[in-house]
């Protein structure tokens, strides 16, 4: 199949901003609880929809008495917290246009977004994030004001917008349209300087509320709860933007969390005990893998490893059932199923909150198995696909019509064609209005309404999307092999002492991989073999370690052929990192960087 169109079935808003939606949902239900937010002792409190109406209200009548206008752009450079989503909705109600910056931006990175967009005013998070907007305000002279969350700004602005009248707002609010700028936000920039991506209000209502019908019952435990939502997806990343408007739409209670590891996620899992939540593959192998070392410290790997077996089996007899090519789960299937719910299953729900039955995952493709494991354990996962340029999801798999292993149908609206080189095409009312300041891009990605992705992949008999790699990552073998590097870099990923895998050979004789080692992950493999701990320039030489690690490539390369299969490897003693410029604040690998880097661990998998 070249093309498959889902109708749409939610109308482009005529009118209105995003903004609109808050003062709403306070005037038609003011007691609803609206959002979470913790205090400063790590207890929660809930937020109605008028109290949050009254901070959004008196922050916009601060920013206006700050300078800020209608169409400025502003920065925010924080984690995710709930004074983020307070100044996404405060600026939107003055038609402002919001810059999101990652927190963990380099001076010039900073400098490139903040220049680029011409912004006139900044919010950082704390003293470090300032200091480092301060190294280049010489050369951002547009940069008028420079506000920091932790030193109290929110109550300043409440309080020098004070004098301003209500109906002074609400005169800005109804001039944004639908058309209006919401925000421009920055692509990772794995090649070349990130790009501006302009999205509209009506980009993110579309898109919000196409989700919101037709992925509503994903949203909880049981019909009729009233659904909530962790927030721990980066506010800078359009996957986070998306599920806080979607949330705030959908009246959905949401909560903050700006910290993505285990130690901090998982205590206010419990506290906060969301039935749904959207994350990347990366934070469910991080909750699987942490249940299986726990297993093997209690001495239950055995069980465990069979209950795995037996979820992955169970949710593949599901699917084919749901697909007509199965009967289902057999009797003896379903007693071992309910046997290890309660033995295993039922404690890897309880590390999510307990209440969690559906999630959503996005970012990046998810390795089929995972999905079925969990499926199988109780927690439905919905894997979608998109991008900052379609406005997050252009495709997900629908409630009750999961096929593991694709990124599922168009969402209704969005048409997915596949040209014929493979890219994949999209066109629907998510996709952005081009990047800023950047007619030249902006041309080579738009074509008459239809966004050239750069990936490549393949839409299966039902109009299911299956992502097979990206153009540009495709590596050439001196001897002619096309080689799609994605998919044994997820396999290798697999194994659960490999934290990260790039595989080389562009104009090389043959395919080979520079791995990372998951430090969590080698603790325990230590402990558990009885190994003292070592440095890692000793560990990356263990025999035992690098055997482990083999087994990984060799079952990567059952996947492909001879010519594409990893002919060797080598064990890397420290990881990948943001911070030394090797990956995006998205976590996605800077090839080219990588590769520079680490040119002399290259060289030397291809002598001798």
């Amino acid at each position: 199949m070249r093309e498959f169109t889902s109708p749409p079935s939610t109308l482009p808003p005529p009118v209105g901003g995003l903004a609109d939606v808050v003062f709403q949902h306070a005037r038609d239900d003011p007691l609803h609880i609206a959002l979470g937010r913790k205090d400063d002792y790590g207890n929660w409190h809930d937020v109605t929809c008028a109290e949050f109406r009254d901070e959004v209200l008196a922050l916009a009548k601060g920013l206006l008495a700050q300078g800020v206008r209608f169409g400025d752009r502003v920065a925010i450079m924080s984690r995710t917290r709930y004074e983020w989503t307070l100044f996404d909705f405060a600026l939107w109600t003055i038609g402002a246009q919001v810059v999101p910056v990652y927190p963990t931006s380099s001076a010039e990175q900073c400098f490139w977004m903040l220049y680029d967009a011409e912004v006139s005013a900044a919010v950082v998070e704390h003293e470090d994030h300032a200091m480092t907007i301060a190294t280049v305000i010489d050369r951002l002279p547009q940069l008028r004001r420079l506000w920091q969350l932790d030193s109290g700004v929110v109550r300043e602005l409440y309080a020098v917008g004070a004098h301003i009248d209500d109906d002074v707002v609400r005169r800005h609010r109804e001039a944004v349209t639908p058309g209006s700028v919401a925000t421009v936000i920055y692509t990772s920039g794995t090649t070349g300087r990130p790009k501006g991506c302009v999205l509209s209000h009506g980009n993110f209502m579309y898109e919000a509320d196409t989700v919101l019908e037709h992925w509503e019952p994903v949203f909880h435990t049981r019909k009729g709860d009233e659904a909530a939502t962790l927030l721990f997806l980066p506010l800078a990343h359009v996957f986070g933007r998306m599920v806080e408007v979607a949330a705030v739409r959908g009246k959905v209670r949401f909560g903050h969390q700006p910290q993505l590891n285990a130690d901090a996620l998982l205590p206010d899992l419990q506290a906060f005990r969301p039935t749904f939540v959207l994350a990347v593959p990366y934070v469910f192998e991080k909750v699987f893998h942490a249940a299986r070392r726990k297993a093997e410290k209690e001495g239950r790997s055995g069980p465990f490893e069979k209950a795995v077996e037996v979820a992955v089996k169970y949710a593949d007899a599901v699917e084919a059932r749901a697909w007509g090519v199965g009967p289902g789960p057999s009797a003896g299937l379903r007693v071992q199923h309910q046997f290890f719910d309660k033995l295993v299953y039922s404690k890897v729900r309880a590390a999510l909150g307990g209440r969690i039955r559906n999630a959503m995952s996005g970012g990046s493709a998810m390795d089929r198995r995972l999905g079925l494991f969990f499926a199988g354990a109780g927690v439905q996962i919905y894997e979608g696909y998109g991008l900052t340029e379609s406005t997050a999801a252009a495709t997900a798999n629908p409630p009750g019509r999961t096929r593991y292993g694709t990124v599922g149908q168009p969402v209704p609206g969005v048409t997915v064609h596949i040209a014929d080189d493979g890219e994949v095409w999209l066109n629907g009312d998510n996709v952005f209005q081009g990047y800023l300041n950047n007619p030249k891009a902006t041309d080579e990605t738009l074509h008459d309404g239809w966004l050239a992705t750069g990936d490549l992949g393949f839409l299966d008999e039902y109009g299911y999307l299956t992502i097979t790699g990206r153009k540009k990552e495709i590596l050439v073998t001196s001897g002619g092999k096309s080689v799609s590097p994605g998919l044994l870099e997820e396999r290798v990923r697999d194994h659960p002492l490999v934290s990260q895998c790039i595989v080389v050979g562009n104009d090389r004789p043959y395919v080979a991989a520079l791995i990372t080692l998951d430090q969590e992950a080698v603790e325990h493999w230590l402990q558990m073999r009885g190994k003292p701990r070592m440095p890692a320039a000793r560990l990356v030489l263990d025999a035992d370690l690098e055997m482990e690690v083999r087994r990984a490539v060799v079952a990567a390369n059952t996947l492909v052929s001879r010519a594409e299969a990893i002919r060797t490897f080598r064990i890397l003693a420290q990881p990948f990192t943001e911070e030394h410029g090797l990956l995006t604040p998205s976590l996605k690998f800077k090839r080219r960087a990588i590769e520079k880097a680490y040119a002399d661990e290259v060289e030397a998998l291809y002598q001798g």
